[in-house]
């Protein structure tokens, strides 16, 4: 995150100082020929902790290392620093960290070295103790502008037994470019500053009640009149936060807490290029995601509502309507609620071809992807609830339509993914259709059924797995387009399953982007048959199976979609711009 966090002070002397600030680099630093780490300084301390090295190193110039530099340095002469506005001592290197994971550089100093930064941290810390100051004088505060940055500031007090008041006033500030990132980042600064200064005024107080028990102050004021503030204005009275807190590795840990705060605050939060508008899928799902919230809503008012609701499935509800039916017709309660085991048994489409061999899998993805119901038999439930998941991802989501597990046949038109037990009966009638296939998993007599090289687990080593259906689909026949290209990606070893999802969910776009234009084409714009056909000779989908496809995929489309589509029609300039 390109950001500055600094630590300010309002010197009773000199007005607002900076007293210690954290910067990024994104470069290596500038080595000067006279300050070369030397084996005293260079590398004093290194420990490693989050993966950032923190060390001491020798900076080119330091802005208070003396009068050798006073000439060329942006930051306040050495006559004009009083104990208490002054952090690290003339000649201190500094503290640089050291980020391995993405080569940047956390330097800490008193000031800036680069002039023009020096001035944007000088003005933020200026306004941050006078003019932007929140109720109260402690709290965060946000101010700034496109020119010097915009600016998180939180102003709090540090207990001080000689100071006037009996204490002292601070301020954390957090400066970058980017307000939208600073804004957003507000609940995270407030967390995390808050916490730095917590402890910065734990340790303060131990000190200051030490001290006042040792010798009141409060008394003696009072008995000298106005003595402390002449002695405060000679200068003798102010402090440094090191004294104040008694913690002389105070720096070292501020360096640490800002290095770190600036690394998590720019982790926490990424970007993300959204190119074009939603997929369907995702429309799909936040119409079911809607839908289900207003049934709940409905069902909350009233119970009598839910009793007279229709028992059929609304268009790509998945079945969820199934915790409205008898106890008897099924052991889960539908998709809605439905979530697959954490393990599942088929891992992918690839392990799913290499177990029930390549001449039954393209059997059942030919029925799967033309809308047929796919039927399976078995006593395990994470058995097919997994086949479920995975035979799921070759369809639109609008498409699925699942009944997980039931003890009792199912028709087509409530779903097309239905899981059975192994003792249900199956109508003569769904036996011998041409849309429907069944898989029936039986215990297996050996372990040795399934392919050489299959990557399956012992858990299907004990299946076995029977695809049959009234219309088989021939070895030779060409299929859908999308069933080809899936195989020749499931079969190519060079491609991982990774990549093997990313070409199912391009493929799904480019099949739903011709449902579009399909669905624009015939049940929107009316056109003749002949048409039809020329279209889907241009969209490479004259075949049978690709017309079947298409037609089935066309059910998936989203509500958005299509009212979308009839609203541009029944416009006034829609109707102009077609005649």
């Amino acid at each position: 995150m390109n950001a500055i966090v600094a630590l300010c002070h309002f010197c009773e002397l000199h007005g607002p100082r900076t007293l210690f600030c954290t910067e990024v680099l994104h470069a290596p630093l500038p080595q000067g020929d006279g300050n070369e780490d030397s084996p005293g300084q260079g590398e004093q301390a290194e420990e490693e902790e989050g993966g950032i090295q923190m060390s001491s190193r020798m900076r080119a110039h330091s802005p208070a290392e003396g009068a050798s530099v006073e000439s060329s340095s942006p930051g306040p002469k050495k006559s004009d620093m009083c104990e208490g506005c002054r952090s690290l001592a003339a000649g201190h290197p500094g503290y640089i960290s050291h980020d391995k994971e993405t080569s940047i550089k956390y330097v800490s100093h008193q000031h800036p070295s680069h002039p023009q930064l020096f001035s944007i941290v000088r003005q933020a810390c200026v306004r941050s103790l006078s003019c932007e100051v929140c109720p109260g004088r402690e709290g965060p505060i946000f101010f700034g502008d496109e020119q010097h940055g915009f600016v998180f500031s939180h102003t709090f007090f540090i207990k001080d037994s000689l100071a006037r008041g009996f204490q002292r006033w601070y301020s954390i500030i957090t400066i970058m470019m980017d307000r939208i990132y600073l804004i957003n980042s507000w609940p995270f600064l407030l967390g995390k500053v808050r916490g730095i200064i917590d402890e910065l005024q734990g340790k303060a107080l131990k000190v200051f009640e030490a001290e006042q028990f040792g010798c009141p102050q409060r008394a003696q004021r009072m008995n000298t009149a106005f003595t402390p503030f002449l002695h405060q204005r000679n200068g003798n009275a102010a402090r440094s936060l090191t004294s104040l807190t008694s913690d002389d590795n105070l720096w070292a840990c501020l360096h640490t807490s800002f290095a770190w705060l600036l690394k998590a605050c720019g982790s926490r939060l990424t970007e993300k290029l959204l190119e074009g508008a939603p997929t369907e899928d995702t429309l799909v799902q936040m119409e079911k995601l809607a839908d289900l919230e207003e049934e709940s809503e409905s069902w909350d008012n009233s119970e009598a509502e839910e009793e007279e609701k229709a028992p059929v499935l609304p268009e790509g509800t998945e079945g969820r309507e199934l915790t409205q039916g008898p106890a008897e017709s099924s052991s889960l309660s539908g998709c809605g609620s439905w979530q697959p085991r954490k393990l599942p048994v088929f891992k992918s489409l690839r392990h799913m071809r290499q177990v029930l061999g390549a001449p039954s899998f393209r059997m059942l993805a030919w029925h799967v992807l033309m809308g047929n119901q796919v039927i399976w038999k078995s006593g395990d439930v994470d058995l097919v609830q997994s086949a479920f998941e995975v035979l799921r991802t070759m369809l639109p989501v609008g498409c699925v339509r699942i009944i997980p597990y039931s003890s009792q046949y199912e028709e087509a038109y409530r779903c097309n993914f239905l899981g059975l037990s192994p003792h249900v009966q199956i109508p003569p009638h769904v036996l011998s259709s041409e849309f429907a296939v069944i898989v029936e998993v039986h215990t297996a007599a050996r372990s040795t059924l399934h392919p050489v090289g299959c990557e399956d687990d012992q858990s299907l080593s004990k299946y076995e797995f029977v695809v049959t259906s009234g219309s088989p689909v021939a070895a030779d026949r060409v299929g859908p387009t999308i069933l080809n290209k899936i195989e020749a990606a499931l079969t190519n070893q060079n491609l991982s399953v990774d990549v093997v999802d990313q070409c199912l969910v391009c493929l799904k776009e480019e099949w739903m982007n011709k449902v579009k234009v399909l669905f624009k084409f015939t049940k929107v714009d009316s056109r003749p048959k002949e048409d039809t056909q020329k279209l889907l000779s241009i969209l490479g989908a004259s075949e049978e199976d690709n017309v079947k496809l298409l037609k089935f995929w066309m059910t998936g489309l989203s509500k958005t979609y299509k009212s979308h589509l009839m609203s541009t029609v029944r416009s006034p300039t829609a109707s102009e711009s077609r005649n």
